[in-house]
């Protein structure tokens, strides 16, 4: 008899069936703070992870912090041009030694101003000479995986993992013809929504709140009905819609050769599983990563930029001014319909309803989580 006081047991039963039977995940997935830290273990400290753009850090010194599964990383461009993650502790009485982002010539730790090249060995300890068992190199900052995926900055724990390349190939098979790389980033923010991460994630993979959730922006130019939502690879889920040039820059710039039919018009909305989503147009693209601190509770980092066709453009900046508007009204009314239901998942009658077969990716990234469990 399954324990109903086990969450992943109840994940494990709640997608072993078809489909066209499934309900939402239980809701002891999103509210257990002992789920939660199974996900720390088993899906972030064994996935890879994104830290945002590449061209965020442009210059060498320039430095990004992000926590995975409750470990500081440091991720930062070093003097020879190179993307590096490590962690982000000092190794002498552990003080985490930068925060958020920014620009630096040398690591100092703010506690005893150990300090540290860029390459994370330790160049400098004040008042150590007297300790005949200290070697400076010995106490390096530790290295992480770090990769530039597409444009993307990929960071995992797990030393076993299979590149990024490889595991996302089937991405390239679908928007290669975009070239994410060569995207360049305007903006980048960090907010702090009061709901579940799953839920958020979510809420991106599926299109069927859009008329409702987004009725004051985006929502009225939906049709439910022609909607379809493809079965999703083993790593990531996907749709895709169809876009008018109502916004300038939904669709390829009038000097783009290169996009053809279908191609000039289609968005892409793609979940990196566990927590990297990204809506993709021949034009612009926007994402989100998350990460969360609490079941209730999620750090997001959320940013976005322009084909370089639209880079370039004299009147980019004025049409991306208007894009943004849009975008961050968007992500308004998605923090009003997450946090909602965060707040009626607290409710003794909340259960688990029936799926619409528009939610075929949340049937799919609730089968991949399930399948992370111990």
């Amino acid at each position: 008899m399954m324990n109903i006081h086990d969450p992943a047991a109840e994940l494990r039963a709640s997608v072993g069936i078809a489909f066209e039977q499934a309900h939402a995940m239980p809701v002891s997935v999103y509210t257990s703070p002992e789920f939660l830290a199974l996900e720390a273990e088993h899906v972030f400290a064994r996935s890879w992870l994104c830290a945002g753009r590449a061209d965020a850090l442009r210059e060498p010194g320039d430095y990004l912090t992000m926590q995975i599964a409750g470990e500081p990383v440091l991720i930062l461009r070093d003097r020879e041009g190179q993307l590096r993650a490590m962690s982000n502790v000092c190794r002498h009485r552990m003080s985490v030694l930068l925060e958020g982002r920014g620009n630096t010539r040398v690591i100092t730790c703010p506690y005893h101003a150990w300090t540290y090249s860029l390459d994370g060995s330790l160049r400098g300890a004040p008042a150590m000479d007297m300790n005949k068992g200290f070697c400076k190199e010995d106490n390096g900052l530790p290295a992480i995986r770090c990769v530039n995926w597409n444009g993307w900055i990929m960071v995992t724990l797990d030393a076993d993992l299979p590149d990024p390349h490889e595991q996302l190939s089937e991405v390239d098979d679908l928007v290669g013809y975009l070239d994410m790389s060569s995207y360049v980033e305007t903006f980048r923010e960090e907010h702090h929504w009061n709901t579940n991460w799953k839920i958020l994630a979510e809420n991106f993979m599926e299109s069927y709140h859009l008329p409702m959730c987004h009725g004051a922006t985006i929502g009225g130019a939906v049709d439910l009905r022609k909607m379809t939502c493809p079965e999703g690879r083993a790593h990531f889920n996907y749709h895709h819609i169809m876009k008018d040039d109502s916004i300038a820059l939904s669709i390829a710039h009038k000097d783009n050769t290169t996009l053809q039919g279908d191609d000039r018009y289609r968005t892409w909305l793609m979940a990196i599983y566990p927590s990297l989503l990204i809506t993709l147009t021949p034009g612009y693209f926007w994402y989100l990563c998350l990460t969360p601190s609490a079941p209730g509770e999620v750090d997001i980092v959320y940013g976005g930029g322009l084909h370089p066709d639209f880079a370039v453009d004299p009147q980019a900046d004025v049409h991306f001014a208007m894009l943004k508007g849009l975008l961050d009204h968007v992500n308004d009314e998605d923090r009003g319909c997450t946090e909602r239901v965060w707040r009626g998942m607290q409710g003794r009658l909340a259960r688990p309803g029936p799926l619409s077969h528009l939610e075929r990716p949340n049937f799919e990234f609730a089968r991949w989580i399930a399948s992370r469990m111990p």
